[in-house]
């Protein structure tokens, strides 16, 4: 891929979180760099990849405890239906709890990768439609990059994750 940065040459681009458990599971990734932006459509637009394949995270909330919702950047969550399909009343999460969760990424930049975090985690399955998915890294300067495949792998590997529609 054009533009981006060997995986050997990128643990330091991503946060130290993500690079560990990627590597655990034998994750094969590389980062593309992009201009700074403010959230991961906008990452999308930068990185010029379509918003379909960057997976944004959303961390949850309910008397149960966080749940992290992971969708396509160019969505939105819809807490009344998400809650429907898994039982549960869920609010979106306070900043100064996500970045008490996410105390090595900047804020508004989570990875969707959850189980890193110890967080059960829901993946809208349209991401899974796609032949490479991107994400933020923990920063809002560069995206993570992995194949569809080893995406919906990461995913299976997860003790506590589930499909659904998210958005």
């Amino acid at each position: 891929m054009e533009g981006a940065i060997p995986a050997k040459e990128s643990a330091m681009a991503i946060v130290n979180t993500l690079a560990r458990y990627l590597k655990q599971h034998d994750i094969h990734f590389d980062v593309l760099p992009h201009a700074e932006t403010s959230d991961a459509r906008l990452a999308a637009q930068a990185a010029h990849v379509s918003a379909r394949q960057v997976a944004k995270a959303v961390l949850l909330e309910d008397r149960h405890g966080f749940l992290m919702a992971v969708l396509p950047a160019g969505q939105q969550v819809n807490l009344v239906n998400l809650g429907a399909q898994l039982g549960r009343h869920l609010w979106l999460a306070k900043e100064t709890e996500t970045a008490q969760l996410f105390q090595d990424c900047v804020p508004g930049a989570i990875p969707p990768a959850g189980a890193a975090y110890g967080l059960e985690t829901v993946y809208d399955n349209r991401l899974l439609q796609e032949a490479d998915i991107y994400f933020e890294g923990g920063s809002h300067t560069d995206l993570v990059h992995i194949s569809g495949r080893q995406f919906k792998r990461l995913i299976d590997m997860t003790k506590q994750s589930h499909y659904c529609h998210v958005g």
